[in-house]
């Protein structure tokens, strides 16, 4: 599998867990505010690359400190071997978080079947008319739906969540977004970090608060500490 990066303690991540965070090479998206450009290219440079078995080794020795991994990108259900993978985290004892944007609603149906994940987070990126602009490529929505579909049928514990960027998003689409799902599925709006954005204008901009949808729906990402955002140069395998 192709690891760009790997955290070896989050607090933040796995709510309510003691987790790690291993992060997938490549994505098929380019969201304009993404923070973690270098796991976009689906061939990071070899010398960055992190070796499977050195990541699983330390995770076995770390897995009396650890509650779980969190299994992020990049996105990882590009990896042709995600399954097996995710079985190694579990036979190891590890509980399992997949962050997805949802894009492959085939492999997410696969890894719920084998009952190989415990907590899904998946990002809403926008409502369906904004959904190209704010994922930086053409999306099938339909997919994007299903997979929606697929975690509110499934007995795993999953989330919603969007990024609010400031001109790229409104009040009224994170509320179209929420209308979109049921009441009682959890669903937090992230605040907008311009640091190390794709794309460079997005940069210049300040942060913005969170418009709040309803109550206890968004979370403000730059100032709570169980929701600060995870850039790869933050990454350590130590």
């Amino acid at each position: 599998m192709q690891i760009g990066g790997f955290q070896p303690l989050t607090l933040s991540d796995y709510p309510g867990r003691v987790a790690a965070i291993v992060f997938t090479q490549g994505c098929n998206f380019r969201c304009p505010f993404c923070h973690n450009g270098a796991l976009l290219d689906d061939d990071g440079p070899a010398e960055t690359l992190l070796d499977e078995a050195t990541v699983l080794e330390t995770l076995r020795a770390r897995k009396t400190l650890l509650d779980g991994v969190v299994v992020s990108g990049g996105e990882p259900t590009l990896q042709p071997n995600l399954v097996d993978f995710i079985a190694n985290l579990r036979q190891l004892g590890f509980l399992v978080k997949l962050d997805t944007n949802g894009a492959r609603p085939d492999i997410v149906r696969d890894l719920l079947n084998r009952s190989l994940l415990d907590y899904v987070a998946m990002d809403i990126k926008a409502p369906q008319a904004k959904y190209a602009q704010l994922a930086g490529t053409n999306v099938s929505f339909d997919r994007i739906e299903e997979t929606v579909q697929l975690l509110l049928a499934s007995e795993t514990l999953c989330e919603f969540r969007t990024t609010f960027v400031p001109g790229l998003l409104t009040k009224s689409d994170l509320e179209a977004i929420r209308a979109g799902l049921p009441h009682d599925a959890k669903y937090t709006v992230h605040q907008f970090v311009p640091d190390n954005a794709l794309d460079a204008s997005l940069r210049q901009q300040g942060t913005a608060s969170v418009p709040s949808i309803e109550p206890q729906a968004s979370t403000n990402e730059a100032n709570t500490d169980d929701h600060i955002p995870h850039h790869i140069d933050w990454l350590s395998g130590e």
